[in-house]
């Protein structure tokens, strides 16, 4: 029985030192878990005209554009613009008060479209009070166009004594001259009223016609509406 002793001592000996390099065997490292490698994001830029990539985002480049890609599959995950310039920023506002504007013009032209069908229960009725305005404005044509006429007459008159003192050898007045360049800036002020009121005229008639096409179209919008009426504006 004593010839088991060595090979049982022996086999003690074995598994005493493999426990003791198992024990003195670094340990493997963790892998990452999917849900951390998905997390991980590179990012890209360009840096004097080359492209940069890697997993930190240095602080030079915090305002360049660049693009941000998954560390998992290497797709784009999205990406930020680089950040405006002042003149950028100030044309980026201008556009922005721009649109405001844009915008706020429409609804207004929305709501003087409803308050004028409002205002209204007929096309007739719209038309009756342009026909309002055209009398107001025509009135004011004639008289200024009158006082035009009036005023030139007596321009004409004051240049034909002046031109009357030449030919007989006499001075022009002050008086006389002082007169005719008053008279002549009096007409032409008078000329551009009567130009501008002519305008008006002109930009009422526009006005109608806008007026009743924006009318018909309300009202078509309206249940049971009747057909458009077909009147000419004026």
């Amino acid at each position: 029985m004593n010839k088991f002793l060595p090979m049982l001592a022996g086999a003690l000996a074995l598994s005493w030192a493999l426990g003791v390099a198992a024990q003195s065997k670094p340990p493997k490292p963790s892998k990452p878990t999917p849900s951390a490698a998905a997390a991980k994001k590179l990012y890209c830029w360009n840096e004097n005209g080359r492209k940069v990539c890697g997993d930190a985002l240095p602080a030079s480049a915090v305002d360049s554009e660049r693009t941000e890609l998954s560390g998992r599959s290497g797709l784009r995950i999205g990406g930020v613009d680089r950040a405006l310039n002042d003149a950028e920023r100030a044309q980026h506002e201008t556009e922005q008060k721009r649109l405001a504007a844009e915008a706020e013009a429409a609804e207004a032209a929305k709501r003087r479209d409803l308050a004028l069908v409002a205002s209204y229960t007929s096309e007739e009725e719209l038309r009756r009070a342009y026909r309002i305005r055209y009398e107001l404005i025509d009135e004011a044509i004639k008289s200024s166009r009158l006082a035009l006429d009036n005023l030139h007459q007596s321009l004409l008159r004051m240049l034909e004594q002046a031109g009357e003192n030449e030919l007989s050898g006499k001075p022009v007045s002050k008086p006389l001259a002082d007169n005719i360049r008053a008279r002549r800036t009096s007409y032409l002020d008078l000329q551009a009223g009567h130009q501008k009121q002519q305008r008006e005229r002109a930009a009422i008639d526009a006005q109608l016609q806008q007026a009743v096409a924006r009318y018909r179209e309300m009202k078509a919008t309206e249940p049971g509406a009747a057909p458009a009426e077909t009147n000419t504006p004026g």
